[in-house]
C-alpha cells in the first residue's frame, strides 16, 4: 500500500509540475494516441490468435503463416524511414490520422479475403498503412513532454500497444465461435470511425520559443537526403540500430509463437493458449512500460544516463526470463518467467525515443526513429519466418527462444557503449 501512496503522488506531483511547462493538452494528446495504440496493436497482432481457424480455411504450412506476419514488417521496416520524414517534413496529427483511417480500411478489407495470395496482399498493405504511425505518434509526444515527463509519457503510450496485443486473445475467441473475417471486419469499422473522431481533437504541438525541445525549425528545410546524412555520422545512433534490431528479433519471435508454443507444449485449445500467451505477459508488460518510464524519471534528475541504464537492468533479467520459461515443463512456471520477460523487457520501450533524443538533432527525430522501427521490424520479420521454416525442419520452438535469450545479452553490451560514447562526447564538447 506504501508503494501504491508513492506512485500516486508522485504522478499527481508530475502532472502538477508539468501544467505551467508543458504545452496545452499535452495529457489529452497521450490519451488520443493511447487508444489509437490499442487499435493499431490489435489489428496487427490478433492473426497470431486465429492461427488454426485461418489454416483451416485457408490451407498453408508453417512457414507460410509466419509469412503472413514477415511480410506485413518487411513492408512496414522498409517504408517506416520514410514514413518518419513524412513526420518531421509535415504535420504529426495529419500523418497519423491518415495512417489510422488507411489501415483501417485495409484491416476491413482482411476480412473479405478467399486466397493465400489475398490475404498475403492485404498483410503486405497493412504494412504500408501502418509504418506511418508510431515514428509520427511517439515524436508527437516527446514535442508535448518535456525531459521531466519524457519516459512516463512514452511508457504510458506504449501501454496502449500493450492492452491491444493482450485483447488479441479476443480475436481467437470470436474465430472460433463466429470466424475468423468477421474479426478483421469488426476491427476495422472501429478504426474507420475513430478516425473521424480524430480529426476533430487531435493537434500537433504549439511553438515553444526558448525551449530545445521546440518545433521551430522551418518544416520546408527538412530534406531526407540530409537527415539520413546526418543520422549515419552518429556513431550512437548506429549503435541504437544493432541493439534494436536485436531485441527486435527476440520480441517478433515470442509475440509471433508463444500462442502456437503453449497450445503444442501443453496441450491446450486455441483460445486458451491465445489467451494465455496474452492476458498473462502484455498485462506484465504494461506494468513494465509504467515502471520503467517512472523509474527513468525519477533516477534521470539525478543521473542524466538513466534512459540507458534501467533499460540494461531491464533486460540482465528478461534474459535468463526466456530461457528458463522456455526450458520448465511446469506450465504455471513457464507463465510467470515470461511474465518476468514481458516486464522487464519494456523498460526499454518506454525508454527508447527518450533516448534517441539524447542522441540526435530534434528535426529528425521522426526520421530517426522510423530508421530504427525499419531495421528491427525486418530483422523481426525475418526471426519470425525462420522460427516457422525450423518448426517445418523439426527444430522445436524451445531451442528457437534459448537461441534468442542469449542474443538479448549482445544488446545490454551495446547500451553500456552508447552510454560511453555520449558521456566521452559530452567532456569532449567542453
Amino acid at each position: 500500500m506504501e508503494l501504491i501512496h508513492f506512485i500516486q503522488k508522485f504522478l499527481y506531483q508530475k502532472m502538477s509540475d508539468s501544467k505551467s511547462k508543458l504545452p496545452k493538452g499535452a495529457w489529452r494528446i497521450l490519451v488520443l494516441l493511447f487508444i489509437v495504440g490499442a487499435l493499431n496493436y490489435l489489428d496487427r497482432t490478433t492473426i497470431t490468435t486465429m492461427r488454426f481457424s485461418i489454416v483451416e480455411s485457408i490451407p498453408m504450412t508453417d512457414a507460410q503463416f509466419g509469412l503472413l506476419s514477415s511480410v506485413f514488417l518487411w513492408v512496414y521496416g522498409l517504408l517506416s524511414p520514410f514514413a518518419g520524414f513524412l513526420a518531421d517534413r509535415f504535420s504529426r496529427s495529419k500523418v497519423i490520422i491518415f495512417s489510422l483511417f488507411v489501415w483501417s480500411l485495409v484491416t476491413w478489407l482482411t476480412g473479405y479475403a478467399r486466397t493465400y495470395e489475398e490475404l498475403l496482399a492485404t498483410r503486405a498493405l497493412m504494412g504500408i498503412s501502418e509504418a506511418c504511425y508510431i515514428p509520427a505518434a511517439l515524436s508527437l509526444i516527446v514535442d508535448y513532454h518535456r525531459d521531466s515527463t519524457r519516459s512516463l509519457a512514452t511508457g504510458i503510450h506504449m501501454t496502449g500497444v500493450m492492452v491491444g496485443q493482450s485483447l488479441g486473445f479476443i480475436g481467437g475467441w470470436i474465430a472460433e465461435v463466429h470466424s475468423w473475417n468477421f474479426v478483421f471486419i469488426i476491427f476495422g469499422v472501429i478504426g474507420i470511425s475513430y478516425s473521424v473522431i480524430l480529426l476533430f481533437f487531435l493537434k500537433d504541438a504549439p511553438d515553444q520559443d526558448g525551449k530545445d525541445d521546440a518545433i521551430k525549425m522551418n518544416k520546408s528545410d527538412v530534406r531526407i537526403w540530409n537527415a539520413f546524412k546526418y543520422l549515419f555520422a552518429q556513431r550512437s545512433f548506429i549503435l541504437l540500430l544493432v541493439f534494436l534490431g536485436i531485441a527486435g528479433f527476440v520480441t517478433w519471435i515470442v509475440v509471433a509463437w508463444l500462442p502456437t508454443y503453449y497450445k503444442e507444449f501443453f496441450n491446450l485449445s486455441q483460445t486458451k493458449a491465445g489467451f494465455y500467451a496474452t492476458a498473462y505477459l502484455y498485462p506484465a508488460s504494461i506494468v513494465g512500460l509504467l515502471l520503467g518510464g517512472f523509474w527513468t524519471d525519477c533516477w534521470s534528475s539525478k543521473n542524466k544516463y538513466a534512459r540507458f541504464l534501467v533499460p540494461a537492468i531491464g533486460l540482465c533479467i528478461a534474459a535468463p526470463c526466456i530461457f528458463i520459461g522456455s526450458y520448465t515443463t511446469v506450465f504455471a512456471l513457464t507463465i510467470v518467467f515470461f511474465m518476468g520477460y514481458g516486464l522487464t523487457k519494456m523498460f526499454v520501450d518506454s525508454n527508447l525515443m527518450p533516448m534517441l533524443c539524447l542522441i540526435i538533432d530534434s528535426r529528425y527525430r521522426a526520421t530517426g526513429y522510423g530508421i530504427l522501427n525499419m531495421f528491427a521490424t525486418i530483422v523481426g520479420g525475418i526471426g519470425i519466418y525462420l522460427a516457422g521454416a525450423l518448426r517445418d525442419s523439426q527444430i522445436n520452438l524451445r531451442v528457437v527462444y534459448q537461441f534468442a535469450s542469449l542474443s538479448l545479452i549482445v544488446c545490454v553490451v551495446l547500451l553500456w557503449m552508447m552510454k560511453r560514447n555520449l558521456s566521452a562526447k559530452e567532456k569532449n564538447a567542453l
